[in-house]
């Protein structure tokens, strides 16, 4: 797979970006936080356009970084209540980067990182050290991310974690996928396969309720356009699984371009980008983040399914997002 320099950081370090393409799908990934820049991939006409949201210098991500744009995100998804959680028979106490919660793993969590970059067959792996401490998290994580292109074009995305000492991991991709290459994208339609989701409070922590998705406007377990105001928890069906297992389809009428994501997670956020401002060349909604994850705050919800990691196990995680075109 071939990289070239992206660009360098302040501090001198150097960002590379790999080109990873396969059965005429072309996908480009970024060693500075993991980041997913691109997707190209075509419609039922053979068109090709681009269908991440995304930026063609790395000074742009830099400036805009907390909309975290097809980033890889750690040490842990989503929002931790109170920036801190019960371990080990102590308190862990983490950086807070959203109100009074911890939100995708500090202030400098591993989207803000220079990974290591390595080629692999019809792929790149990436790979850091996350030191004891950083950004509040303890023991030291050896962590690594790999992304390939499958012989139909589908990416996947394959992590491993191993630490020194009792930790909490939860990783993900936040990329914002908009299939017809450019507008909002709140006419694609979605399926989901979740029949519950994880209600929150005002500060989008979970409540440790799980609520039926039955006659509400969270149910997706049949197609139908996705609109606007989602930032919310799905329990998938099928539960955590050791190999991905398909749980979503996101249709763009207009293209005829087809998104499914399987995964060994029990969660997905799904998230509407209703947040997105003036600050970046997109309007809200334009993207349709589909967060693969386990569930927000469960290292305090012991109801929750764990994301505890200790000395000797080994974290894996894979989601799998695959292109296709309908007539």
């Amino acid at each position: 797979m071939p990289s070239e320099l992206f660009g360098t950081l302040s501090d001198g370090a150097r960002v590379h970006r790999w080109t990873l393409e396969r059965s005429g799908v072309r996908v480009r990934v970024l060693t500075y936080g993991g980041i997913v820049q691109s997707a190209e991939v075509p419609d039922r006409d053979g068109r090709t356009v681009d269908v991440v949201l995304g930026f063609p210098r790395l000074d742009d991500y830099v400036a805009h970084p907390e909309p975290y744009f097809g980033a890889l995100v750690g040490r842990y998804a989503n929002r931790i209540a109170g920036g801190r959680f019960p371990l080990d028979g102590g308190i862990c106490r983490l950086a807070r980067n959203n109100g009074p919660n911890s939100l995708h793993g500090g202030e400098r969590g591993f989207d803000k990182r220079v990974w290591d970059a390595e080629p692999v067959e019809h792929g790149v792996r990436l790979s850091r050290v996350s030191p004891d401490g950083e950004e509040g998290f303890p023991g030291r994580l050896e962590v690594s991310a790999t992304y390939t292109l499958g012989g139909d074009g589908a990416l996947r995305i394959s992590y491993e974690a191993v630490t020194d000492a009792p930790t909490v991991v939860n990783l993900t991709n936040h990329t914002y996928w908009n299939l017809t290459g450019s507008g909002n994208a709140g006419g694609h339609e979605l399926r989901l396969d979740a029949s519950r989701l994880t209600p929150v409070d005002a500060d989008l922590i979970p409540t440790g309720e799980f609520a039926a998705v039955d006659g509400t406007r969270f149910d997706f377990r049949t197609p139908r356009k996705v609109g606007s105001g989602y930032d919310h928890n799905f329990v998938l069906d099928k539960g955590p699984s050791e190999r991905p297992v398909e749980v979503a389809e996101l249709y763009d009428p207009a293209s005829g371009r087809q998104l499914s994501v399987a995964t060994t997670e029990p969660g997905l956020q799904l998230y509407t980008a209703d947040h997105l401002d003036a600050s970046v060349p997109f309007a809200p909604g334009d993207g349709i983040a589909l967060e693969t994850q386990h569930f927000p705050d469960s290292p305090n919800r012991p109801e929750f399914p764990s994301t505890g990691l200790l000395p000797g196990e080994v974290y894996r995680s894979e989601t799998v997002y695959r292109f296709s075109v309908r007539d």
